[in-house]
């Protein structure tokens, strides 16, 4: 039986914040083969993401609220042991979708452990744990969905998409980190957010998401399909009015900026992504 701290902290409900990467890169692809795109949504959703989440978990000890957990409980070697597994699991069936998707799913994993394993830590460094999640999270996790997608299984990734998806999730990053300064400088690890503040933090974020979504207006505007630029505005209102609107309270009050106002952000932008990239995808299938 997996103890409740295992399952816990594997965070499965955090590869919903992760999703709307999925669900982009699926709005690029014209001919989707469904079979392998659910294949592949479990694999990184059920799998990849979880056991990540896992191994920091089991690496980090925290004792104080992380992504997704305001009172996480203390891992023990059973959740290193459920991630390996995990780890092998995935890898073995990802060959089902080709070897490189496979190939693209081990490197996330290496990746993973440099980033958390107290031996090298790349979260220790504030650029190097920055860069590592947005292109993995972001460009990676584009292409594999991308090839996985396609009939053809393509390898020819548009790279407007990748880029976009990495400033995606370099807009997304930063804030989870803002309300963990305190407990990240004590473990002697310094993120992106810690080095903007947590002011900077919200105009940083602002720059990534404006770079993304003008790189996505370019894209839309080259392929004629403005309308789903448009639409994906429409989705965005209510984050941006919340962002707006939480960022002026922590103006005034940098105590503002703790966990319960960041899963608030996170629950409302990752719905409204989710929603906005399926409603895409729909349309594009129905016409």
């Amino acid at each position: 039986m997996l103890h409740r701290s295992t399952i816990q902290l594997l965070r499965f409900p955090f590869s919903y914040f992760l999703m709307p990467v999925f669900w982009f890169t699926v709005s690029f692809v014209y001919d989707i083969n469904w079979q392998r795109t659910l294949f592949a949504f479990l694999l990184i959703h059920i799998l990849l993401y979880p056991s990540s989440n896992g191994y920091n978990s089991f690496m980090d000890r925290d004792t104080e609220s992380i992504g997704g957990l305001e009172k996480p409980m203390q891992p023990t070697k059973q959740l290193f042991y459920t991630t390996v597994i995990m780890d092998v699991a995935g890898l073995l069936l990802s060959f089902f979708i080709s070897w490189q998707f496979a190939a693209g799913f081990a490197f996330y994993i290496l990746c993973s452990r440099m980033y958390s394993y107290r031996g090298i830590r790349l979260k220790r460094f504030a650029i190097a744990g920055y860069l590592i999640v947005i292109l993995n999270q972001g460009a990676l996790i584009f292409a594999m969905v991308y090839h996985a997608a396609s009939k053809n299984l393509s390898i020819s990734i548009p790279l407007p998409g990748m880029i976009a998806a990495a400033f995606l999730i370099g807009g997304f990053y930063p804030i989870t980190q803002i309300y963990q300064h305190k407990a990240d400088a004590e473990d002697d690890v310094k993120t992106i957010s810690m080095i903007m503040g947590k002011k900077g933090t919200f105009i940083f974020c602002t720059v990534m998401y404006a770079i993304a979504f003008s790189i996505l207006f370019l894209y839309y505007k080259e392929e004629n399909r403005l309308i789903n630029f448009l639409i994906l505005q429409i989705f965005f209102i209510a984050v941006i009015i919340y962002f707006i609107k939480w960022m002026l309270q922590v103006w005034k009050n940098e105590s503002m900026a703790d966990f319960k106002h960041t899963m608030l952000m996170n629950m409302l932008a990752s719905t409204c992504t989710n929603f906005a990239f399926i409603t895409l995808i729909l349309l594009q299938q129905i016409g």
